[in-house]
């Protein structure tokens, strides 16, 4: 229910490390790797001991056997020898608070090595010894530049080679705090440094390379606590091709992949998903050096010495998504006092250059930015034009010392050693600089959307429900059964109070007519084929809808109870419908239990217009679940067409995550498929549902 507590304080900033299996002989890799580790040490104050039982010194200093043998209490110890095991063991037996173990060999190559890391875990487990790593490598003891104001960049990666780029933005003048590498995640993993940094006051944002995540319930925590405490989440997480499922039985499950449901989990806890590492660092600087929301409207203002370069960036801010609002027109006459009349500044606004050289430069910027319909500059300079270009970029610079609304320039000269570049922009902790007009769009997208959504967020876990509801005790016998038919998945979802059709399982033709007088009140009704083993009956001939009449009936009865074997269901055929939508769930290997919707029908595979969420959510996340439907529009009655009732889809998304909640461990499956919608006050009703027990 909750992450577990830890202080990290000692990993990044230890008083006393020990480094076993240090070595000063040349050419050795644990060589180098002692010098890091030292270099790091006395750079942040702390207290060096080298372990190696060969060695009496090493580098000049006293060498022990044992992490036993140092005599006084360690709080990192740095295992350069193979045998990782007998290190920790070691480090256990000392006290020492945390390890860092760079030895690969375990998950990452197989069977065998899973057991050397499982059994590591457990040795951990049983301990107050907590491990970074193994199969992890030397980011952790990079030295970060203090000469750098502003929020920073606390980074969370598994390749140090994909965070290199990161680090290196300290040279743009983006400052980082720290870097953890985690490896294998035996035991710290990524949640524990989310929640960590988070906590922290210099953190501005937490930029992430993620290749996999070990506990999908951390994650969803670990994202909740930033948000809750306001700081954004950046991260790259590959693996987007990845396969679903292929044995899935439903509808639902033959949708969900892991990576649509990553991102569904991102989305509901504010993370923002980038694609490359340019993205990454153009968006984690932006969210830095920007902290807070804006100020006044979402608008975006563009401001450019040409015309040309404003059209392409006001063309580049419309496809990411983002708004231009039309200046007014008192703001629009106050700007021609300093730009020729026959130039455009409705939005893009164009100086034509010559402004930037005196006076009014400073004044246009001052008067944009004033403007409470805007709540970002965007000035691109498409390449280097001195003097124009350096007053420009101070300017701007000043500008952005004296407004909480975000100054974005972007630098566009492939050259990028300017002196404007180099020693006005880069200096400034305030203006985000970037080398890309793409790159400055989603960046500033990114940023609006965090803050949108970080206004409204509200934490799902403290009313999460700690037992099950009264309603398990009444599905889980059912479950038990083995293969559910239609008619017991049904209900199935009835016990939590999900509607769903009149309907009555008949074993004779006899009995069919009887009931089709019961469950169709004299209209036509559905006869369908029943049994647990009929997963999708129209794919096999097994549904007669409209049918009427005695005769008709037998006659429908006879054709499908050879399907089946003898069971028929006989239903009350739905007139009324405005929408069919599909609601679900499957089983994820990380996540657990995962509720879809979406549109379509017997067609929901074909159109693919689904969007997925974990629990625990909340009504208004199942608001915004169908607003990430394409077809949203159809249920609110595009072309005339009836409003459909999206209170009443959001009431059976609700009761089938209970149910999903419940009965986690039980159910593998749940299709809904068609919800009928009626009318917009009218309802929904399941007309036909799968439960899949496992």
């Amino acid at each position: 229910m909750a992450l577990r507590s830890l202080d990290l304080t000692r990993l990044f900033r230890p008083r006393v490390v020990a480094v076993i299996g240090a070595s000063d002989t040349v050419g050795r890799p644990n060589t180098g790797i002692w010098n890091r580790v030292r270099d790091w040490a006395e750079a942040n104050g702390a207290d060096v001991r080298p372990v190696n039982p060969t060695r009496a010194t090493i580098d000049g200093r006293p060498s022990v056997a044992s992490i036993l043998d140092i005599e006084v209490d360690v709080d990192l110890a740095v295992i350069l020898v193979n045998d990782v095991q007998a290190a920790v063991e070691d480090a256990i037996k000392k006290g020492a608070t945390f390890a860092v173990a760079f030895a690969s060999g375990f998950a990452e190559l197989g069977d065998e090595g899973k057991a050397r890391q499982h059994e590591l875990a457990e040795l951990v487990a049983g301990s107050d010894l907590h491990l970074l790593g193994p199969n992890t490598n030397l980011n952790l003891f990079e030295t970060f530049r203090t000469d750098l104001a502003g929020q920073k960049i606390a980074l969370i990666t598994q390749s140090g080679h994909q965070g290199r780029p990161v680090f290196q933005a300290q040279d743009l003048g983006i400052a980082l705090s720290a870097w953890a590498p985690t490896g294998n995640e035996v035991d710290l993993e990524f949640a524990d440094f989310v929640q960590w940094f988070a906590d922290q006051p210099e953190t501005g944002v937490i930029a992430a390379y993620i290749e996999g995540f070990k506990d999908g319930r951390t994650l969803q925590l670990a994202a909740d606590h930033a948000a809750r405490v306001g700081v954004p989440v950046v991260c790259v997480k590959v693996g987007r091709t990845a396969e679903g499922a292929s044995m899935a039985t439903s509808h639902t499950g033959k949708l969900t992949g892991r990576d649509a449901v990553v991102d569904a989990v991102f989305r509901q806890h504010g993370v923002t998903r980038v694609t490359g590492l340019d993205e990454l660092i153009d968006t984690s600087q932006l969210m830095a050096r920007c902290p807070n929301g804006p100020v006044g409207g979402d608008g975006v203002v563009v401001y450019s010495i040409s015309g040309g370069t404003g059209a392409h960036m006001a063309d580049i801010c419309s496809m990411s998504g983002l708004r231009l609002p039309t200046l007014s027109t008192s703001l629009q006459d106050r700007l021609h006092e300093w730009i020729p009349s026959y130039l455009r500044v409705s939005n893009p606004v164009d100086c034509g250059g010559p402004p930037v050289g005196d006076e009014r430069g400073r004044k246009i910027l001052d008067a944009l930015v004033a403007d409470p319909d805007v709540g970002v500059l965007i000035c691109p300079i498409t390449g280097a034009f001195a003097p124009m270009s350096d007053l420009l970029a101070q300017d701007l610079v000043d500008l952005a010392e004296t407004t909480d609304k975000p100054v974005c320039v972007i630098w566009g000269s492939p050259v990028g050693d300017e002196p404007a570049y180099r020693d006005i922009l880069l200096r400034s902790s305030k203006v985000a600089v970037f080398r890309t007009f793409a790159g400055c769009a989603r960046a500033v997208k990114a940023w609006l959307d965090w803050h949108a959504f970080r206004a409204s967020y509200v934490s799902p876990f403290p009313k999460e429900p700690k037992r099950p509801s009264p309603a398990a005790s009444v599905a889980r016998p059912l479950l038990r059964a083995g293969a559910l038919s239609e008619h017991e998945s049904k209900a199935v979802l009835a016990a939590y109070g999900i509607p769903v059709t009149r309907e009555e399982v008949v074993t004779s033709a006899a009995e069919a007519v009887r009931a089709a007088s019961s469950v169709g009140d004299g209209a036509p009704v559905v006869l369908k084929a029943s049994g647990g083993a009929l997963a999708h009956k129209s794919d096999v001939g097994g549904v007669r809808l409209g049918v009427a009449g005695a005769a008709a009936v037998r006659r429908a009865y006879q054709e499908l109870s050879a399907v089946s074997g003898g069971d028929v269901l006989v239903c009350e055929q739905v007139t009324d419908s405005v929408a069919e939508v599909v609601v679900g769930v499957s089983r994820d290997e990380l996540f657990g239990p995962v509720i879809a919707v979406g549109l379509g029908g017997v067609l929901v595979e074909v159109l693919g217009d689904v969007t997925f969420r974990v629990p625990p959510f909340e009504r208004a996340e199942a608001h915004r679940m169908l607003d990430e439907l394409r077809g949203a529009p159809l249920l609110r009655g595009a072309r005339g067409r009836p409003k459909a009732d999206e209170k009443a889809i959001v009431e059976v998304v609700l009761k089938v995550q209970r149910l999903a909640v419940d009965l986690r461990d039980e159910i593998a499956e749940i299709d809904i498929n068609p919800l009928v919608v009626r009318a917009r006050g009218r309802g929904a009703v399941a007309v036909d549902a799968l439960v899949v027990p496992g």
